[in-house]
């Protein structure tokens, strides 16, 4: 009798400098508990001479290749979107995608960040005060985090961006999507962490090729909790300055794990053990 041979299944990653990603050891690892044989590359931009410009031409060759869908990581979340067929109503409310399917000659864009990112909050930071907070960062990433803190019942949101009309673009979005919260570009940092009970940070500032802090630390005080979604490294400035002036603190680490929970059901069809992901990013980071 000939052996039945199980063709692999495919996902991916595109993104730029992701060279230290735990996404694929998490998808992989999860896979082959569930009896899968799955493989997950990396399509680094950098590594590859691409650039954004680069995605059609990128999202063919993976449909080619045979691969179920991909991740998208920064810097291009956004921009992936003029060349998918369909967006699930997050994705569309966010103007975001961090998953995209291969369906049936279609591509489907998804946003699991936003689930990953209230998920972990909602665990790593309980009875958090969530009167107001400052958000730094409104690109694709920040979409998200404005999104699930809105969605757990945040009710004042000042952002800020280098990009203002990036920032004004997003006030815009949440107030649509949650009306009865106050939602603002801001424009004075240190008044608004003058009053605000959290900071979210969603930029890359504090990745190892973006050493530093996105703010002055000395606007940190120990009434403040500092949310992350920065995870490699695990411990960045960012939240090594917070802890140091008292403030609760929450890394990336969640938010990696959970936007991964989220699109394995979504690439896979499977269910996937959140515990046993969360275990195995413990091991991987310790």
């Amino acid at each position: 009798m000939a052996e039945t041979i199980i063709r692999p299944l495919k996902a991916g990653l595109i993104g730029a400098g992701i060279q230290a990603s735990l996404t694929p050891a998490m998808h992989m690892k999860e896979g082959a508990a569930q009896g899968l044989n799955y493989e997950y590359e990396l399509i680094d931009l950098n590594r590859i001479g691409a650039s954004p410009a680069d995605l059609p031409k990128l999202l063919a060759e993976a449909e080619a290749q045979g691969l179920a869908g991909l991740n998208i990581t920064h810097p291009c979340k956004q921009i992936v979107i003029s060349f998918l067929d369909d967006l699930s109503s997050e994705a569309r409310a966010l103007g975001a995608v961090n998953t995209v399917l291969f369906k049936d000659g279609r591509r489907y864009g998804h946003n699991t960040d936003w689930w990953g990112f209230a998920e972990s909050f909602r665990r790593g930071l309980p009875n958090a005060d969530l009167s107001s907070a400052v958000q730094l960062g409104a690109g694709g990433a920040g979409v998200a985090t404005a999104y699930a803190m809105l969605f757990l019942g945040l009710q004042r949101l000042a952002v800020f961006d280098r990009e203002a009309q990036r920032a004004a673009a997003l006030t815009e979005t949440m107030a649509r999507l949650f009306p009865t919260a106050s939602i603002i570009a801001g424009r004075d940092l240190a008044s608004e962490m003058g009053q605000a009970a959290g900071l979210i940070h969603a930029t890359p500032t504090g990745m190892t090729k973006y050493p530093g802090t996105p703010l002055p630390p000395e606007l940190l005080e120990d009434r403040h909790w500092v949310a992350e979604i920065v995870y490699f490294p695990l411990e960045t400035e960012l939240l090594r300055q917070a802890r140091h002036r008292g403030c609760r603190t929450l890394d990336g680490g969640g938010m990696a794990v959970f936007q991964a929970v989220g699109a394995f059901r979504l690439l896979t069809g499977r269910t996937p053990d959140a515990a046993r992901m969360l275990a195995h990013f413990k091991a991987m980071t310790e």
